[in-house]
């Protein structure tokens, strides 16, 4: 039986600017619940963060989720109910824009190994081959970015915005250089997603989007969840970097199916409970082992597949961007999961410390 402490007991979480206990922070706090280990590692974590940070986790643990939010105010640690508050998510679109792909195969719209360019109004540069599977494995051989992408002068403020349709086509036709044999080894690509989502696109002859919303959030009920910032606006958190002050926004361009979406863990954690169920074949396929890096490590479609030392595997993904951090594990065995989302930016250093976070919390509920 574990042990669990109410987090209103501990004063360290909840003392005022004047060192007394937030009554106020006590009563929205009655209901969360989490053992010693798991309240240490989180607030060890929230103690490097700056000002105004926030973590909104949820915990699942047999198919029972756990909703736990923390702010950083005046230089303490505060539990708020931020379940429902909207973060980028990153890379963790990635397995959306996967799902996407399984829906299409099941339905034998396309085929895994179908290439790509029997999809394409343009060639791609020297008659290139990749498959749809290639892309969703980051076995494509392309690059992580486009080349005016990885440029060190590039701002990194909102890097993708500019880069359209026209930009894509006129990069894989003219100037296009792989880094390694399609199919050969896994190196990761926003490009290939990015790809892949503009593909599925122009197959339904839709939008990412309307993908999303018709095929993913609307069956799972994820109605915070979106690519359209306007429409969470209201409860879209602001992205800091590791000082603490604000950052733009991404807008992803044509790269959306690489890391458009915004979301919350309310949302997400419905998509995780839908991977527990192997009736939901789309999300069984993307979960599925399609290239074995070594003995530890295997690709799913988007997801990395890690056997743990004790034998069993989680499927994992991480995200960020400019001033956000994302973390989501998986162990579709136990039916357990951890899901981190922050507004703290992957391009500093203590995008590390929330990243590590899901690990070790996953580890608590083993």
């Amino acid at each position: 039986m574990k042990k669990y402490l109410w987090i209103t007991f501990f004063a360290s979480l909840i003392l005022s600017g004047n060192g007394k206990l937030d009554f106020s922070i006590v009563k929205q706090s009655e209901k969360i619940r989490l053992s010693e280990r798991q309240l240490q590692l989180i607030t060890d974590c929230m103690d490097l963060l700056p000002n105004q940070a926030q973590l909104s986790i949820a915990l699942i643990e047999n198919g029972n989720v756990n909703f736990v939010g923390f702010k950083k105010e005046n230089d303490s640690v505060v539990p708020i109910d931020n379940s429902g508050n909207v973060y980028e998510i990153g890379s963790i679109t990635k397995v959306f824009t996967a799902t996407l792909l399984a829906d299409f195969v099941l339905d034998e719209k396309i085929r895994l190994e179908d290439n790509i360019n029997e999809h394409l109004d343009f060639s791609l540069k020297d008659n290139i081959q990749i498959t749809f599977e290639q892309l969703a494995t980051h076995t494509s051989g392309l690059p992580r970015v486009p080349i005016s992408l990885s440029s060190p002068d590039l701002s990194l403020e909102n890097p993708y915005k500019d880069y359209g349709e026209d930009k894509l086509r006129l990069y894989l036709t003219e100037k296009l250089e792989l880094i390694g044999e399609p199919g050969t080894s896994s190196s990761y690509s926003n490009l290939g997603f990015g790809l892949l989502g503009y593909l599925l696109g122009k197959i339904e002859h839709s939008t990412y989007e309307d993908l999303l919303q018709t095929k993913i959030f609307s069956e799972y009920q994820m109605s915070n969840s979106t690519t359209n910032r306007d429409l969470v606006k209201e409860k879209l958190v602001r992205g800091l970097n590791d000082n603490g002050n604000g950052v733009p926004n991404w807008d992803m361009g044509v790269h959306m199916g690489a890391g458009g979406i915004l979301s919350n863990v309310k949302d997400l954690s419905k998509f995780a409970l839908a991977q527990f169920d192997d009736k939901n074949l789309d999300l069984k396929l993307t979960r599925a082992k399609h290239f074995t890096v070594d003995e530890n490590y295997s690709v799913g479609l988007a997801w990395g597949l890690i056997k743990t030392d004790s034998g069993e595997v989680w499927d994992w993904h991480n995200g960020g961007t400019g001033g956000y951090t994302s973390s989501m594990i998986l162990n579709t065995e136990s039916k357990n999961g951890t899901i981190i989302l922050s507004n703290i930016s992957a391009l500093g250093k203590l995008t590390a410390n929330v990243a590590g976070l899901a690990p070790e919390l996953m580890k608590t509920i083993q």
